[in-house]
């Protein structure tokens, strides 16, 4: 059972070296030909901070915090890790198609390709979570001992975007509609997970249960748990035990499909 996960694994441990090499290339590659060059990577999201702030914060709350949390700080730190998610689970999807005719050339397993990306947007993400640290500092917010499973739920988050993208990435390339599909619902997962809106306000707790079958709502939520010291990860098992079943099934199936489909990836081009 765990033997296509371990070679799947496997095969980003000897490769690593041609991830980063890959990774580096990618993000120096994609604004090459632009006059700000890398600064887009940061001005994009932060022009998205500003509408959603001027539309969730302003308009909506009309400034209100959430709890003692400035909105603008509760927003921010779940707009860091899906500006980190997002992509990286669209392009980590479309990442073997996109490439498959590079890798029939050369000599590497195409289950790297999915991690080539989720290295390459890992560059903005922590330096982005750097920033949200300054900024809450900033605002008299200073970490406490819950910042230590930052860690962990960095891990898990990699983890899950690692596990679904050998999934999706197969899925995607031998049927395009899926990666149309995954745009769809992931634009529709930005407002059903806790990051423009707190969900503890909905009437019917049976509804914040549902959304939060969500893995990103474990991940987002534990994350500012860690910032503004909510809780411990553990306090919590059974959310803890549903999150990891489903990363590893996600992960199990995902790589026995690659492993089984992906030496005919070149006649569903």
């Amino acid at each position: 059972m765990f033997k296509v996960v371990r070679q799947i694994i496997n095969e980003q441990i000897s490769h690593w070296d041609l991830i980063l090499r890959m990774a580096k290339f990618d993000v120096k590659g994609k604004y090459e030909i632009h006059y700000l060059g890398s600064l887009w990577e940061y001005i994009n999201p932060s022009i998205q901070i500003a509408i959603y702030w001027f539309v969730f914060g302003l308009g909506l709350r009309q400034g209100a915090p959430i709890g003692d949390i400035p909105f603008f700080l509760w927003m921010l730190m779940g707009l860091i890790p899906w500006f980190f998610i997002s992509p990286t689970l669209l392009q980590g999807s479309n990442s073997v198609h996109s490439k498959v005719a590079l890798v029939s050339k050369m000599n590497f397993p195409t289950s790297v390709l999915p991690t080539v990306k989720i290295v390459s947007n890992s560059y903005k993400f922590f330096t982005m979570m750097a920033i949200l640290l300054i900024v809450l500092i900033a605002y008299g917010i200073y970490p406490s001992i819950y910042i230590i499973q930052l860690v962990y739920y960095v891990i898990c988050l990699f983890a899950f975007l690692f596990a679904f993208t050998i999934m999706s990435s197969t899925l995607s390339t031998l049927v395009r509609d899926y990666q149309m599909f995954l745009q769809s619902t992931m634009r529709m997962l930005l407002y059903l997970s806790p990051i423009l809106w707190d969900t503890s306000r909905l009437p019917i707790p049976a509804l914040e249960n549902i959304l939060k079958l969500n893995p990103f709502f474990y991940i987002i939520q534990g994350i500012r748990d860690s910032l503004i010291g909510g809780k411990w990860f553990f306090e919590d098992p059974i959310y803890l035990v549903y999150f990891w079943m489903l990363t590893f099934a996600i992960l199990f199936f995902g790589s026995k499909a690659h492993l089984r489909f992906r030496k005919n990836f070149m006649d569903y081009l």
